[in-house]
């Protein structure tokens, strides 16, 4: 797979382009697409190598680190969503002058941003060397939080500070969204459940049935490959099922895609800086700044659908959510691999789970004295 790894941006480039060109040629495999749910079955297929590679064992520890999950919580639920809202607002509500009023694009933004990442978050982490325990553990420690907060916080940033900021147009005639706690919930169980099911039988099942050495250097190298395979697959068939309205609407694709591109590149250096501050490591740092710097799409668009219709622009903006995603993620992938060689990462411990080995000192002349 290195030949494939070395060159990973030209496909996902290419994987694109066949997407939207399937999608605005043969718009009929959208049917069997969304029929059979390719999409969501190759989501769920990219996330379980990585899953696989978690040491569960470890997951205590990461859930007692306290300083590393406030941090997450911090940045998930204060910085994010309101990052975002903040977006939304100057690029969707009408107040800069030559920024037109789009109040469907506008609460497409608030649906993206106060949903946070699930599924690819697993796959940029493990592209950048981050931590596959944290990557777990702050996915899991999130969604927790997700399922019982996302109704509220759209209620919140969507009908409640609007009319407080006099931008009462951007939710004219919505009284409310009706989105209930039992739809995040099936979210999360489908595109998180499913393939942490997985991860963990296969640990175990693994490990009890050979070792712990035949599965980490024989079962794991074997399996990795589908993560990029599934990744590929998942970005042609998602793009295949836009390709006609990316077409038909380029100028709306890149409207949206540039408060979403200022969205991931913040949330990634704000979280990077904000985990190396507190002193972690760079595996533990990666993971934090990849999980507030992603957002879960799939939910986004499962309740904008289910809200607004299918045919809505406010679901049409949460589509267009994941297909940025995917190369902007990427670079950043790039960016913390750089950051990994550039930066000195001596001393930056906190969050580590490895077990540091003694340092060995030369034994003084009073302690081999008889």
């Amino acid at each position: 797979m290195d030949f494939l790894d070395k060159y990973l941006t030209v496909w996902i480039f290419a994987a694109m382009g066949v997407g939207v060109g399937l999608g605005y040629i043969a718009p009929a495999v959208v049917d069997p697409i969304q029929e059979y749910h390719l999409v969501e079955i190759g989501l769920i297929a990219m996330m379980y190598p990585p899953l696989a590679k978690v040491n569960y064992g470890q997951l205590p520890r990461v859930f007692s680190q306290w300083r590393v999950l406030s941090l997450s919580l911090i940045q998930n639920w204060i910085i994010g969503p309101t990052l975002m809202f903040a977006l939304a607002v100057v690029f969707f509500s009408g107040i800069v002058p030559w920024f037109p009023a789009r109040p469907e694009y506008f609460l497409g933004l608030i649906f993206i941003g106060m949903a946070r990442c699930i599924a690819m978050v697993l796959v940029w982490n493990d592209l950048a060397d981050g931590s596959s325990e944290y990557a777990a553990g702050l996915v899991a420690f999130n969604s927790i939080f997700q399922i019982i907060t996302y109704g509220v916080y759209i209620w919140f940033f969507a009908l409640v500070l609007p009319p407080l900021l006099g931008l009462e147009a951007m939710v004219a005639g919505i009284d409310t969204f009706d989105i209930t706690v039992e739809q995040v919930f099936w979210a999360i169980a489908i595109f998180l459940g499913v393939p942490f099911a997985g991860g963990i039988l296969t640990r175990f099942g693994g490990v009890r049935a050979k070792s712990e050495e035949w599965y980490k250097e024989e079962f794991v190298p074997t399996i990795s490959p589908v993560t990029l395979i599934a990744l590929l697959f998942t970005v042609i068939v998602m793009f295949a099922t836009q390709g006609d309205n990316i077409v038909a609407r380029p100028t709306d694709v890149l409207w949206i895609a540039v408060p979403l591109t200022i969205y991931f590149v913040v949330m990634f250096f704000v979280s990077f800086a904000m985990g190396r501050s507190i002193g972690a490591d760079y595996s533990t740092t990666t993971a934090i700044g990849f999980t507030a710097a992603s957002n879960n799409f799939e939910l986004a668009i499962a309740v904008a659908v289910a809200v607004f219709g299918v045919g809505s622009g406010v679901a049409f903006a949460t589509v267009i959510g994941p297909l940025i995603e995917v190369p902007v993620l990427l670079a950043l992938v790039n960016v913390a691999i750089y950051f990994q060689q550039k930066f000195d990462w001596a001393g930056y411990e906190t969050g580590r789970l490895e077990e540091v080995a003694p340092v060995d000192t030369e034994p003084t002349e009073s302690s081999t004295d008889d």
